[in-house]
Protein backbone atom coordinates (compact mmCIF):
# COMPACT_ATOMS: atom_id res chain seq x y z
CA UNK A 1 0.00 0.00 0.00
CA UNK A 2 1.48 3.34 -1.07
CA UNK A 3 0.25 6.54 1.21
CA UNK A 4 0.43 10.25 -0.90
CA UNK A 5 -1.62 13.19 -1.07
CA UNK A 6 -3.97 14.65 -3.52
CA UNK A 7 -4.17 18.38 -3.92
CA UNK A 8 -7.64 19.74 -4.53
CA UNK A 9 -8.25 22.11 -6.64
CA UNK A 10 -10.03 24.75 -4.39
CA UNK A 11 -6.61 26.94 -3.17
CA UNK A 12 -5.57 24.75 -0.50
CA UNK A 13 -7.41 22.03 0.37
CA UNK A 14 -5.58 17.60 0.73
CA UNK A 15 -6.92 14.13 0.49
CA UNK A 16 -5.19 10.91 1.79
CA UNK A 17 -4.88 8.76 -0.56
CA UNK A 18 -3.94 4.76 -0.64
CA UNK A 19 -3.01 2.89 -3.85
CA UNK A 20 -3.04 -0.73 -4.11
CA UNK A 21 -1.08 -2.52 -6.98
CA UNK A 22 -1.79 -5.94 -6.32
CA UNK A 23 -0.76 -8.98 -8.66
CA UNK A 24 -3.46 -10.41 -10.88
CA UNK A 25 -5.09 -13.95 -9.37
CA UNK A 26 -7.24 -15.87 -11.59
CA UNK A 27 -10.65 -15.51 -10.27
CA UNK A 28 -13.38 -18.42 -9.41
CA UNK A 29 -16.28 -17.31 -11.41
CA UNK A 30 -18.80 -14.95 -9.11
CA UNK A 31 -22.84 -14.92 -9.73
CA UNK A 32 -24.63 -11.92 -10.34
CA UNK A 33 -28.66 -12.17 -9.66
CA UNK A 34 -30.34 -10.40 -12.68
CA UNK A 35 -33.96 -11.21 -14.83
CA UNK A 36 -32.07 -13.75 -16.62
CA UNK A 37 -30.43 -15.78 -14.07
CA UNK A 38 -27.14 -15.82 -12.91
CA UNK A 39 -24.12 -13.84 -14.84
CA UNK A 40 -20.69 -15.74 -14.07
CA UNK A 41 -17.87 -13.14 -13.31
CA UNK A 42 -14.45 -12.27 -14.35
CA UNK A 43 -10.92 -13.78 -14.60
CA UNK A 44 -7.95 -11.93 -13.81
CA UNK A 45 -6.66 -9.53 -16.47
CA UNK A 46 -3.20 -10.13 -16.65
CA UNK A 47 -1.03 -7.72 -19.03
CA UNK A 48 0.36 -8.81 -21.80
CA UNK A 49 4.30 -8.22 -22.71
CA UNK A 50 5.25 -4.39 -23.82
CA UNK A 51 1.68 -3.63 -22.36
CA UNK A 52 1.31 0.20 -21.18
CA UNK A 53 0.12 0.53 -17.39
CA UNK A 54 -3.44 -0.01 -16.71
CA UNK A 55 -5.11 2.97 -15.57
CA UNK A 56 -6.24 3.12 -12.10
CA UNK A 57 -9.83 2.82 -10.74
CA UNK A 58 -10.84 5.68 -7.76
CA UNK A 59 -12.77 3.69 -4.63
CA UNK A 60 -15.12 6.55 -3.13
CA UNK A 61 -16.25 5.84 0.59
CA UNK A 62 -19.81 5.94 2.09
CA UNK A 63 -20.90 8.39 5.08
CA UNK A 64 -19.61 7.76 8.95
CA UNK A 65 -16.49 5.52 8.22
CA UNK A 66 -13.31 6.27 6.40
CA UNK A 67 -11.34 4.71 3.65
CA UNK A 68 -9.52 1.72 6.13
CA UNK A 69 -12.57 -0.13 5.97
CA UNK A 70 -12.36 -0.55 2.01
CA UNK A 71 -8.55 -1.80 1.58
CA UNK A 72 -9.60 -5.57 1.94
CA UNK A 73 -12.22 -4.54 -1.11
CA UNK A 74 -9.75 -2.62 -2.79
CA UNK A 75 -6.75 -5.04 -2.56
CA UNK A 76 -9.21 -7.72 -3.96
CA UNK A 77 -10.42 -5.80 -6.96
CA UNK A 78 -6.82 -4.83 -7.77
CA UNK A 79 -6.34 -8.74 -8.04
CA UNK A 80 -8.83 -9.37 -10.43
CA UNK A 81 -8.20 -6.39 -12.54
CA UNK A 82 -4.96 -6.28 -12.60
CA UNK A 83 -5.02 -2.82 -11.94
CA UNK A 84 -4.19 -0.46 -9.62
CA UNK A 85 -6.78 1.00 -7.23
CA UNK A 86 -7.04 4.04 -5.34
CA UNK A 87 -9.04 4.55 -2.17
CA UNK A 88 -8.78 8.54 -1.01
CA UNK A 89 -10.53 9.66 2.46
CA UNK A 90 -13.01 12.12 1.56
CA UNK A 91 -13.27 15.59 3.16
CA UNK A 92 -13.44 15.99 6.96
CA UNK A 93 -11.76 12.62 7.93
CA UNK A 94 -8.40 11.18 8.41
CA UNK A 95 -5.84 12.73 6.86
CA UNK A 96 -7.76 14.51 4.82
CA UNK A 97 -8.85 18.26 4.89
CA UNK A 98 -12.06 19.75 6.79
CA UNK A 99 -15.53 20.30 5.12
CA UNK A 100 -15.51 23.81 4.05
CA UNK A 101 -18.05 25.83 5.24
CA UNK A 102 -19.57 26.34 1.77
CA UNK A 103 -19.42 22.64 1.59
CA UNK A 104 -21.96 20.63 -1.19
CA UNK A 105 -22.11 18.07 -3.84
CA UNK A 106 -20.42 20.12 -5.96
CA UNK A 107 -17.05 20.31 -3.23
CA UNK A 108 -16.96 15.93 -3.69
CA UNK A 109 -17.43 16.04 -7.29
CA UNK A 110 -14.25 18.51 -7.66
CA UNK A 111 -12.64 16.39 -5.30
CA UNK A 112 -13.16 13.04 -7.11
CA UNK A 113 -12.24 14.92 -10.85
CA UNK A 114 -9.09 15.93 -9.15
CA UNK A 115 -8.37 12.38 -7.35
CA UNK A 116 -8.63 10.90 -11.17
CA UNK A 117 -6.59 12.69 -12.82
CA UNK A 118 -3.46 13.06 -10.74
CA UNK A 119 -4.00 9.22 -9.73
CA UNK A 120 -4.38 9.03 -13.97
CA UNK A 121 -7.60 6.99 -13.38
CA UNK A 122 -10.28 6.12 -15.65
CA UNK A 123 -12.98 3.71 -13.64
CA UNK A 124 -14.89 4.66 -10.27
CA UNK A 125 -16.52 2.35 -7.41
CA UNK A 126 -18.49 3.95 -5.02
CA UNK A 127 -20.21 2.96 -2.29
CA UNK A 128 -23.08 4.59 -0.56
CA UNK A 129 -22.79 8.42 -0.02
CA UNK A 130 -19.92 7.47 -2.49
CA UNK A 131 -22.46 6.40 -5.42
CA UNK A 132 -24.02 9.44 -4.55
CA UNK A 133 -21.16 11.44 -5.09
CA UNK A 134 -19.95 9.19 -8.29
CA UNK A 135 -23.26 9.65 -10.19
CA UNK A 136 -23.52 13.48 -9.67
CA UNK A 137 -19.75 13.69 -11.25
CA UNK A 138 -21.01 11.42 -14.14
CA UNK A 139 -23.00 14.43 -15.62
CA UNK A 140 -19.92 16.31 -15.79
CA UNK A 141 -16.76 14.13 -15.35
CA UNK A 142 -15.33 12.12 -17.86
CA UNK A 143 -15.26 8.62 -16.28
CA UNK A 144 -14.93 5.66 -18.58
CA UNK A 145 -16.86 3.15 -16.35
CA UNK A 146 -18.93 2.98 -13.24
CA UNK A 147 -20.22 0.69 -10.78
CA UNK A 148 -22.26 2.00 -7.89
CA UNK A 149 -23.05 0.16 -4.53
CA UNK A 150 -26.56 1.15 -2.94
CA UNK A 151 -25.94 4.62 -4.31
CA UNK A 152 -27.34 6.99 -2.07
CA UNK A 153 -29.33 9.04 -4.69
CA UNK A 154 -32.61 11.27 -3.97
CA UNK A 155 -34.65 10.83 -6.68
CA UNK A 156 -38.27 13.27 -6.59
CA UNK A 157 -37.70 13.53 -2.91
CA UNK A 158 -37.43 9.72 -2.09
CA UNK A 159 -35.02 10.38 0.51
CA UNK A 160 -36.50 12.87 2.51
CA UNK A 161 -38.71 10.87 4.82
CA UNK A 162 -35.33 9.34 6.12
CA UNK A 163 -33.82 12.76 7.29
CA UNK A 164 -34.79 13.51 10.92
CA UNK A 165 -34.38 16.91 12.00
CA UNK A 166 -34.02 16.28 14.88
CA UNK A 167 -30.79 14.25 14.26
CA UNK A 168 -28.77 17.61 13.20
CA UNK A 169 -30.36 18.51 16.26
CA UNK A 170 -28.87 15.84 18.60
CA UNK A 171 -25.35 16.31 16.91
CA UNK A 172 -25.24 20.13 17.65
CA UNK A 173 -25.90 18.99 21.58
CA UNK A 174 -23.27 17.25 22.19
CA UNK A 175 -26.07 14.00 22.17
CA UNK A 176 -24.22 11.69 20.00
CA UNK A 177 -25.94 8.70 20.98
CA UNK A 178 -28.94 9.70 20.40
CA UNK A 179 -28.10 11.57 16.94
CA UNK A 180 -26.62 7.92 15.67
CA UNK A 181 -29.59 6.00 16.69
CA UNK A 182 -31.75 8.64 14.37
CA UNK A 183 -29.56 7.39 11.76
CA UNK A 184 -29.51 4.03 11.85
CA UNK A 185 -33.13 4.01 12.47
CA UNK A 186 -33.95 6.80 9.41
CA UNK A 187 -31.69 5.09 7.22
CA UNK A 188 -32.11 1.35 8.01
CA UNK A 189 -28.61 0.62 6.66
CA UNK A 190 -27.35 -1.53 9.56
CA UNK A 191 -29.51 -4.70 8.90
CA UNK A 192 -32.22 -6.27 11.37
CA UNK A 193 -30.64 -3.76 14.32
CA UNK A 194 -32.32 -0.92 12.54
CA UNK A 195 -35.78 -1.80 13.27
CA UNK A 196 -34.59 -1.61 17.10
CA UNK A 197 -36.87 0.70 19.19
CA UNK A 198 -34.96 4.17 19.67
CA UNK A 199 -33.74 2.98 23.20
CA UNK A 200 -31.91 -0.11 22.08
CA UNK A 201 -30.35 1.85 19.30
CA UNK A 202 -28.96 4.44 21.90
CA UNK A 203 -27.86 1.63 24.12
CA UNK A 204 -26.05 -0.07 21.32
CA UNK A 205 -24.59 3.32 20.35
CA UNK A 206 -23.04 3.78 24.07
CA UNK A 207 -21.76 0.17 23.55
CA UNK A 208 -20.37 0.36 20.28
CA UNK A 209 -18.40 3.90 21.74
CA UNK A 210 -15.84 1.33 23.36
CA UNK A 211 -14.92 0.16 20.40
CA UNK A 212 -12.34 1.61 17.88
CA UNK A 213 -14.97 1.41 15.22
CA UNK A 214 -17.81 2.82 17.26
CA UNK A 215 -15.55 5.95 18.55
CA UNK A 216 -15.01 6.90 14.99
CA UNK A 217 -18.64 6.83 13.84
CA UNK A 218 -19.26 8.86 16.78
CA UNK A 219 -16.23 11.23 16.21
CA UNK A 220 -17.82 11.21 12.29
CA UNK A 221 -21.68 12.64 13.40
CA UNK A 222 -21.13 16.22 12.28
CA UNK A 223 -19.95 14.81 8.48
CA UNK A 224 -22.84 12.72 8.31
CA UNK A 225 -25.48 15.50 9.26
CA UNK A 226 -23.53 17.28 6.11
CA UNK A 227 -23.75 15.01 3.94
CA UNK A 228 -27.18 14.06 4.55
CA UNK A 229 -28.06 17.85 3.92
CA UNK A 230 -26.03 17.64 0.74
CA UNK A 231 -28.50 14.77 -1.15
CA UNK A 232 -31.46 16.48 -0.22
CA UNK A 233 -30.12 20.22 -1.29
CA UNK A 234 -29.20 17.80 -5.44
CA UNK A 235 -32.31 15.91 -5.14
CA UNK A 236 -33.19 15.70 -8.63
CA UNK A 237 -35.69 13.93 -11.51
CA UNK A 238 -34.92 10.95 -13.84
CA UNK A 239 -34.37 13.77 -16.00
CA UNK A 240 -31.39 15.04 -15.07
CA UNK A 241 -29.16 12.26 -15.48
CA UNK A 242 -30.25 11.78 -19.17
CA UNK A 243 -27.18 12.97 -20.31
CA UNK A 244 -24.82 10.50 -18.63
CA UNK A 245 -23.29 8.14 -21.22
CA UNK A 246 -21.00 6.56 -18.75
CA UNK A 247 -21.25 3.03 -18.77
CA UNK A 248 -22.63 2.39 -15.23
CA UNK A 249 -23.89 -0.38 -13.06
CA UNK A 250 -26.06 0.22 -9.95
CA UNK A 251 -26.11 -2.97 -7.63
CA UNK A 252 -27.30 -3.32 -4.81
CA UNK A 253 -27.12 -6.29 -1.84
CA UNK A 254 -30.08 -8.66 -1.52
CA UNK A 255 -30.54 -7.78 1.68
CA UNK A 256 -30.24 -3.86 1.24
CA UNK A 257 -32.98 -1.75 2.45
CA UNK A 258 -35.18 -1.75 -0.26
CA UNK A 259 -35.07 1.86 -1.33
CA UNK A 260 -31.66 1.34 -2.76
CA UNK A 261 -33.05 -1.20 -5.25
CA UNK A 262 -35.76 0.92 -6.23
CA UNK A 263 -33.56 3.71 -7.23
CA UNK A 264 -31.42 1.46 -9.16
CA UNK A 265 -34.41 0.16 -11.21
CA UNK A 266 -35.63 3.73 -12.28
CA UNK A 267 -32.20 5.00 -13.30
CA UNK A 268 -31.66 1.70 -15.82
CA UNK A 269 -35.01 2.26 -16.93
CA UNK A 270 -34.49 5.91 -17.55
CA UNK A 271 -30.92 6.11 -18.59
CA UNK A 272 -29.86 3.92 -21.66
CA UNK A 273 -26.00 4.01 -20.28
CA UNK A 274 -27.36 2.31 -16.76
CA UNK A 275 -27.66 -1.47 -15.80
CA UNK A 276 -29.46 -2.44 -12.70
CA UNK A 277 -28.20 -5.41 -10.90
CA UNK A 278 -29.09 -7.62 -7.59
CA UNK A 279 -25.93 -9.26 -5.71
CA UNK A 280 -27.78 -12.09 -3.38
CA UNK A 281 -26.69 -12.38 -0.04
CA UNK A 282 -24.97 -8.81 0.70
CA UNK A 283 -26.32 -6.23 3.21
CA UNK A 284 -25.56 -2.54 2.94
CA UNK A 285 -22.11 -2.65 4.33
CA UNK A 286 -21.02 -5.12 1.32
CA UNK A 287 -17.65 -3.60 0.74
CA UNK A 288 -16.98 -3.52 4.77
CA UNK A 289 -16.53 -7.19 4.61
CA UNK A 290 -12.98 -8.50 4.43
CA UNK A 291 -13.91 -11.76 3.72
CA UNK A 292 -16.64 -10.66 0.55
CA UNK A 293 -15.46 -11.40 -2.69
CA UNK A 294 -18.74 -12.08 -4.40
CA UNK A 295 -19.54 -8.25 -4.64
CA UNK A 296 -15.55 -7.29 -5.65
CA UNK A 297 -16.41 -10.12 -8.52
CA UNK A 298 -19.02 -8.61 -9.84
CA UNK A 299 -17.80 -5.06 -9.84
CA UNK A 300 -14.50 -6.51 -11.73
CA UNK A 301 -17.04 -7.85 -14.43
CA UNK A 302 -18.20 -5.20 -15.49
CA UNK A 303 -14.97 -2.94 -15.61
CA UNK A 304 -13.20 -5.43 -17.30
CA UNK A 305 -15.66 -5.60 -19.22
CA UNK A 306 -15.61 -2.50 -21.37
CA UNK A 307 -11.54 -2.89 -21.53
CA UNK A 308 -12.43 -6.51 -23.68
CA UNK A 309 -14.56 -4.95 -25.92
CA UNK A 310 -14.96 -1.24 -27.92
CA UNK A 311 -17.34 1.09 -26.89
CA UNK A 312 -21.12 0.32 -28.40
CA UNK A 313 -22.41 3.05 -30.21
CA UNK A 314 -25.75 1.61 -29.62
CA UNK A 315 -27.68 1.32 -26.66
CA UNK A 316 -26.19 -0.21 -23.64
CA UNK A 317 -26.97 -4.00 -22.27
CA UNK A 318 -29.62 -4.05 -19.64
CA UNK A 319 -29.22 -6.26 -16.33
CA UNK A 320 -32.88 -6.66 -15.34
CA UNK A 321 -34.18 -6.50 -11.88
CA UNK A 322 -34.36 -9.86 -10.05
CA UNK A 323 -37.84 -10.78 -9.50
Amino acid sequence: METWTIRTDDGGGHLELHSFREPAQPAAPGRLRTGRGRVPGPTAARPTAGQEPAAGVVLVHGTLVTDALYRPFARNLSRLLGRPVHCYNRRGRAGSSPQPADYSAATEVADLASVLRQTGSTDVFAHSYGGFVALQAARSVPIRRLVTYDAAVSLAGSLTSRWRPELERSVAAGELDQAWALLVQGLETAGPVSKLPLGALRMLSILSARTPLGGQMRELLPTAVTEMRAVLAADAELADFAGVTTPALLLTGGWSPGYFAETGRQLAAAVPAMEFGVVPGQLHEGPLRPANRRLALAAARFLMDGARRPTRTGPHRRLRPAR
